[in-house]
């Protein structure tokens, strides 16, 4: 699956849901959600049964697209998670939590999860004062992920950082304004985890 480079709000679209791909835009009356209600393509009058492969799968898509993985390494997570064990589903979606550009975008210092990982592989932020431009890069507990100090002259500093916090932060971090630094107190618990993706359908899509 090559990466998807068409209308982001095409996907919230076809998901029926926002995945909050387009930042402040998704929380304005010109989200795509709002606007049009129907899914992209060709409409029909017909009304279609999602077929049980068909609903696993769109699970699977929502959650790709929610946190913009390729199929390559949103499979390697879910081999991952099968090889723990535990609850699989739960497995899954603390690794995809855990990658520093979801952190990022969780801490507030970019509008999407898009947004967040270009920043971070550009350069802009350090883990625990060490420069990393990974993405996918899995925070730990204590970890302290802070602007790359001469950012913060600049004015992609300031753009970023006024309003903060713009979301309700999840428990599992602390941000602190001074400084503008966000620490990993903790791993994500169970009821910390995104409650509109359906873990079990895309372990059951990959079960097959």
């Amino acid at each position: 699956m090559a990466r998807y480079t068409g209308p982001s709000c095409r996907l919230c679209r076809r998901a029926g849901e926002k995945l909050f791909l387009k930042g402040d835009r998704c929380y304005s009356p010109r989200c795509a959600i709002e606007r049009r209600h129907n899914p992209p393509g060709d409409q029909t009058n017909r009304r279609r049964r999602v077929s049980d492969f068909g609903a696993h799968l769109r699970e699977k898509q929502k959650a790709q697209h929610s946190y913009g993985l390729m199929e390559a390494q949103f499979r390697r997570y879910i081999t991952a998670a099968f090889e723990r064990s535990g609850t699989t589903g739960l497995h899954l979606l603390r690794t995809l939590e855990r990658r520093l550009d979801n952190v990022v975008y969780l801490a507030g210092f970019a509008d999407s999860r898009k947004q967040a990982r270009q920043m971070v592989l550009h350069g802009h932020f350090h883990v625990n004062g060490v420069k990393t431009d990974i993405p996918s890069c899995q925070v730990q507990m204590g970890d302290v992920i802070s602007w790359k100090e001469s950012d913060k002259t600049r004015q992609i500093f300031k753009d970023h950082t006024e309003g903060i916090p713009k979301r309700p932060l999840p428990p599992w971090l602390s941000l602190d304004q001074q400084q503008m630094t966000c620490q990993v107190n903790a791993l994500p618990a169970d009821q910390d985890l995104p409650q509109g993706i359906n873990s079990r359908l895309i372990v059951e899509y990959y079960s097959r």
